[in-house]
Formats: C-alpha cells, sequence, structure tokens
C-alpha cells in the first residue's frame, strides 16, 4: 500500500493522519509496515483524505486520479 508514500509526500506525520481520521497512530504504523490489513472503508477514508483513488492506494495503478464514467 502506498499509504506511507502520501503521508511523507503531503509532510504528515502518522500521529496527525490518525487523529484526522480517529484511527490510532498504532494502526497507522501497522498499516504501513504491512503487519495489519485496512478494510474497506479504512481506504476509502485514506483515498478520500490524500484525494487518491483506492486503487492507487493498493498499488492496482500508477494513476492516482479517480475513474469517472
Amino acid at each position: 500500500m502506498r499509504l506511507k508514500e502520501l503521508r511523507q509526500k503531503h509532510n504528515i506525520t502518522q500521529l496527525k493522519l490518525a487523529m484526522d481520521l480517529n484511527i490510532s497512530q498504532n494502526s497507522i504504523s501497522r498499516y504501513e509496515t504491512g503487519e495489519r490489513q485496512a478494510g474497506y472503508e479504512t481506504l476509502i477514508a485514506f483515498a478520500d483524505y490524500f484525494g487518491v483513488s483506492v486503487d492507487y492506494l493498493l498499488e492496482r495503478t500508477d494513476n492516482p486520479a479517480f475513474l469517472k464514467e
């Protein structure tokens, strides 16, 4: 998952991200290291927060934009 990459690109600490999304900092750390997998609601929250698609977040595409039909 590109969570750490996005977080660092936006100069956001794990603690700030955790506080903004009401998730524990420990969970953020585990998502970033792959020790834990985020559920779909959390994935959507991350994608919305960074303005990218869930597919981009999950490394299924290199295009961060949402695909609109």
